[in-house]
């Protein structure tokens, strides 16, 4: 596997909207692969493609239980309750933002081998998935500040 640098603000990357995949192919693979080790090794629970420099609508995400979700193309179809957290970013580093998110959402997409994804989750890997689908769309933490 290959440690990807993580693009920091203000690099123009981070607020470029994703473009979807039309599917998942052994490039992509590679990268979701390449992805899931970088964000482990540098310490993160989630990360984007943006993140990494790649304009494609991508996501891995770390869950309480140990599992990483590969998600490409994915959406919140579904969310309600709410609750305010402290957030961190890889690409925002030294820098905690109070970000106000839904408790729970519901998020389809597809998964490494292009198999429908559908994620009922509530709590910390709901803010997860939210922070990253944020990525996909040019948004930061930084712009919850009040």
């Amino acid at each position: 596997m290959v440690m990807l640098d993580v693009h920091k603000v203000p690099d123009p990357i981070l607020r470029v909207e994703c473009y979807s995949l039309d599917r998942v192919t052994s490039s992509d693979k590679e990268l979701f692969e390449n992805m899931e080790y970088t964000m482990f090794e540098s310490g993160g629970i989630g990360l984007a493609a943006s993140q990494v420099g790649i304009e494609k609508r991508m996501i891995v995400a770390f869950n309480e239980r140990g599992r990483v979700f590969k998600i490409a193309n994915p959406v919140i179809v579904k969310s309600w309750g709410s609750d305010t957290a402290a957030e961190r970013c890889l690409s925002i580093p030294d820098q905690i933002v109070e970000v106000r998110r839904n408790y729970r959402i519901v998020v389809e997409g597809v998964d490494e081998n292009n198999k429908a994804l559908k994620l009922k989750v509530k709590g910390i890997f709901a803010r997860v998935l939210q922070h990253e689908v944020d990525h996909l769309r040019g948004r930061l933490i930084t712009d919850y500040r009040r």
